[in-house]
């Protein structure tokens, strides 16, 4: 049953992400969860989400447009390591609100919230008609760039503000797909230039000894698979669609991650 859940999700999932630029971590963390502890569960996923992005880059990384990368993604990775560095001292902070919901208990974040929020707004701009042809002027890559940085390294939700930045930029539906595909490997190595390394030296053994090495290669194959037929999709889905995709999956983020249950 773990393996059914972990490799179904992973394989969907990645599939979906190669269009929509997030998703793979912000889902199947919560599906390690439902069977390890938590701590364990982020860190399982972190491996299979750089594994993937890796994979990724080499399948569509070559169709970036990499004057847009360089706007957006240095301005992200330096505010990675400073949401990164700031991660502690939220991360003692008091929820703001907590609800049982069939006996588990489920807390809401002020920075969570915030995130949700952001995102929200940036999901009814993608579903309403009349902002079909809305492009943002590229002077505003560098911010976006900047705040989809700071919250990666805060909370590891980058992918929903890049994508939500990127996909209004004026990038042809392959520039986009390869842009925020290496956006998001030079902010993952931010993020891990600044707690990565620390996190893993102290878990590894966790995530070895209650997981398996077994269940994160195989994890990380069925992303590869996921990956690999999304990119066998790419010239027969539309832009319209891709933006489809992207506005959908940013509200579901919006409102579970707003309401606490991831």
């Amino acid at each position: 049953m773990v393996y059914l859940v972990i490799c179904t999700v992973s394989l969907v999932v990645s599939a979906l992400t190669l269009f929509s630029g997030f998703g793979l971590g912000t889902l199947l963390m919560p599906a390690f969860a439902l069977f390890f502890p938590l701590e364990v569960a982020i860190g399982a996923t972190a491996i299979v989400h750089l594994a993937n992005n890796v994979f990724k880059l080499a399948l569509v990384g070559k169709m970036a447009d990499m004057k847009v990368v360089l706007k957006f993604a240095i301005p992200a990775s330096g505010m990675a390591i400073v949401g990164a560095l700031l991660l502690g001292y939220f991360s003692n902070m008091q929820p703001i609100a907590e609800y049982v919901l069939s006996g588990k208990t489920f807390s809401v974040t002020l920075i969570k919230l915030i995130i949700a929020v952001l995102i929200a707004i940036f999901a009814v701009l993608e579903l309403t008609p009349s902002f079909e042809n809305l492009t943002f002027h590229p002077r505003y890559i560098p911010p976006g760039g900047m705040l989809s940085g700071f919250f990666g390294g805060l909370s590891g939700h980058q992918g929903a503000l890049r994508s939500a930045f990127l996909i209004r930029s004026g990038l042809k539906k392959e520039a986009f797909i390869g842009t925020t595909v290496v956006s998001a490997v030079v902010v993952d190595v931010s993020r891990l230039v600044a707690y990565g390394v620390t996190f893993f030296s102290q878990n590894i053994h966790i995530i070895r000894g209650q997981i398996g090495l077994g269940l994160i290669a195989a994890a990380i194959l069925t992303a590869f698979a996921g990956s690999f037929i999304g990119s066998r999709l790419i010239k027969k889905i539309t832009m319209h669609a891709v933006k489809l995709i992207v506005g959908i999956l940013l509200l579901v983020l919006a409102i579970i991650l707003g309401t606490g249950i991831i």
